[in-house]
């Protein structure tokens, strides 16, 4: 599955790290209009998709942090390309994880539009439930979700699939959209939550993209850009 990179990234290590700070969890907190999950959700939403499951076995595509951090055990994995979808910074605003309330950060999130090439991964038959427990609450916190589990179309050099993964709803007020590509590099390359930084998040996405042979320019860009502003701010190059 790994790929050659023939680029080399300008957002370093030696970047992340000058943007390390030890911040508390500060907890869970609802956004307006949303309530906590419960266990009955979660329930419902994972046996939902395991009744739906295709009869070639669960696939999840992966267009971000589940590509470099999977939530889930599996027993194959595939580039693969979800046509009519592009990954973008556009799920927000994030307080908690990758942000906090005066720097708050971006995450991905599939939008609708263009193609996404990322990755499928075949969780084992035997083992669907627990690991879509994991998949579903490490992605679902607040209901109504942002970006709803939903079945896609996939390609793969071994053909196509039908696989499960996560999507922006326009219609939720967490929905980002019409920021230039200065102002995303300026959130990404400030914002820092208990997890790390929206700086560390980028440059892992890309890092592993780039490994993959998969080379998103968009993302491309913004690793320049956020580099560039963090070399600014602290006085490096």
């Amino acid at each position: 599955m790994h790929g050659p990179r023939s680029r080399k990234m300008r957002l370093s290590e030696r970047h992340i790290a000058m943007l390390a700070r030890e911040i508390a969890d500060p907890g869970f907190s609802l956004l307006p209009g949303f309530r906590a999950a419960t266990d009955a959700d979660y329930d419902a939403i994972v046996g939902d998709i395991i009744a739906a499951a295709p009869n070639d076995g669960l696939w999840v595509f992966a267009y971000g942090s589940l590509i470099w951090n999977p939530a889930f055990d599996f027993i194959d994995s595939n580039v693969a390309v979800a046509h009519g979808w592009h990954r973008s910074f556009c799920l927000g605003w994030d307080r908690r994880f990758r942000g906090n309330p005066e720097q708050p950060g971006l995450m991905l999130a599939l939008d609708r539009g263009g193609q996404c090439r990322g990755v499928v991964y075949r969780l084992p038959p035997g083992a669907l439930k627990p690991n879509m427990d994991k998949l579903i609450r490490r992605e679902m916190s607040m209901v109504p979700t942002a970006f709803p589990p939903r079945w896609i179309n996939a390609t793969t050099a071994g053909g196509p699939v039908r696989a499960l993964t996560f999507a922006m709803n326009r219609n939720s007020g967490r929905y980002i959209n019409g920021l230039s590509a200065d102002a995303l590099a300026d959130i990404l390359a400030t914002a820092c939550g208990f997890r790390g930084s929206m700086a560390e998040y980028l440059f892992s996405t890309v890092a592993h993209l780039e490994e993959l042979g998969i080379h998103d320019r968009h993302l491309w860009q913004m690793q320049e850009l956020v580099a560039r502003r963090i070399e600014e701010t602290h006085g490096i190059s």
